[in-house]
C-alpha cells in the first residue's frame, strides 16, 4: 500500500479518496465476463474462494488488496493461465459473452486471443520491435505481409508508442526504456485485436511519468476494450476504473462502484483496508 496511506488518519485518507475516485461509470453496460461460484485451489490449498463478479463490457475493474489475497490468481482464471501451472484446480464457471470458457469444447488458445493479458513486469521477447507486436499474428496463422504491418501500426498506435518508435521498428525492444518496453508488450497484446484485456500491476516497476502514460492507456483503451487490473496502488484505481473489487485471504469481500466503495464501502475490511488500517 502507499505509504501516503498509512501517514494519513482515516478520516484524511476518506477526504483524498474522495478526491481521487473521480472516474464514474457512464451506465449500466451489458456484461462480458461472468466468474460463478469460482473456487481455484493449489494441490489442497484454496487460494480463491468461491467469487462470484461480474465484468462489465467496456468498463475498467480494478481489484485491490493485500499482497497475496488472490487477486493475481483470480485474473489468471480469466483466460485459462493456470492451465499451465501443474496441480491447480478450478472449480464453479467463467463465462465469456456467456459461454463457459472452461468448457471441454473450448480452445484454450482462442480464450487467450479474445482476453489478452499484460503481466507486471515487462518481457518483449529478444526480437526487433516490429517482431515483438507481430509476434501474436503470426502464431495465429496470419502471413500477409501487408496486413501484420498494418496491425503492428495500429498497435503500437494503441499503445501510444507509435511516434517514439516508428523510426526503430528494426532495432531490439530489449533496446527500449522500461516503461517503453510495458507499452510494447501491451501493443502485443493488442495486435490480436482481444476483447478483454487483462493487467497484473502493469506500472508497479515503472516510474511516475511512465506510469501515468499507462494510467492514460487504460483509460483511452477503455472505448474499445473490458479491462481488468490488478493494482496494489489504491490511487491509482481510483484514477482508472469504474468499478473496483476488494480482495481479502481469497475471497471478494465487496465489489462496486469505484467512487462509492472508496468512499462509503459496505464492509468493516473494506474501510480498514483502504483508510490504512492494515495491508
Amino acid at each position: 500500500m502507499s505509504q501516503s496511506f498509512h501517514r494519513l488518519l482515516p478520516e484524511e485518507a476518506h477526504s483524498a479518496l474522495v478526491r481521487i475516485a473521480a472516474l464514474k461509470s457512464d451506465g449500466p453496460t451489458p456484461v462480458k465476463m461472468q466468474a460463478k461460484g469460482l473456487t481455484v485451489s493449489y494441490s489442497a490449498k484454496e487460494a480463491v474462494k468461491d467469487v462470484t463478479i461480474d465484468v462489465h463490457e467496456n468498463e475498467v475493474l480494478a481489484l485491490i488488496g493485500p499482497s497475496g489475497c488472490g487477486k493475481s490468481t483470480f485474473l489468471r482464471v480469466l483466460n485459462r493461465m493456470n492451465d499451465t501451472i501443474d496441480g491447480v484446480t478450478v472449480k464453479g464457471s467463467v463465462t465469456l459473452d456467456g459461454q463457459d470458457i472452461y468448457a471441454p469444447n473450448v480452445d484454450a488458445v482462442l480464450v487467450r486471443r479474445r482476453v489478452g493479458m499484460v503481466f507486471q513486469r515487462s518481457n518483449p521477447f529478444p526480437k526487433s520491435i516490429f517482431e515483438n507486436v507481430a509476434y501474436g499474428l503470426r502464431i495465429a496463422g496470419i502471413r500477409e505481409g501487408g496486413l501484420i504491418a498494418q496491425r503492428v501500426e495500429r498497435a503500437l498506435r494503441q499503445a501510444a508508442l507509435w511516434d517514439e518508435v516508428k523510426d526503430r521498428l528494426t532495432e531490439s525492444g530489449l533496446s527500449l526504456s522500461g516503461g517503453q518496453q510495458q507499452r510494447l508488450c501491451i501493443a502485443r497484446a493488442l495486435a490480436v485485436e482481444p476483447e478483454v484485456l487483462l493487467m497484473d500491476e502493469p506500472a508497479s516497476a515503472l516510474d511516475p511519468i511512465a506510469t501515468a502514460k499507462v494510467e492514460d492507456l487504460v483509460a483511452e483503451l477503455r472505448s474499445d476494450l473490458t479491462i481488468v487490473i490488478v493494482t496494489h496502488n489504491m490511487q491509482q484505481a481510483a484514477r482508472v476504473s469504474q468499478k473496483t473489487g476488494f480482495f481479502y485471504m481469497g475471497k471478494l469481500v465487496e465489489v462496486g462502484d469505484t467512487t462509492t466503495l472508496f468512499t462509503r464501502p459496505k464492509e468493516r475490511a473494506t474501510e480498514d483496508y483502504i483508510t490504512g488500517r492494515f495491508g
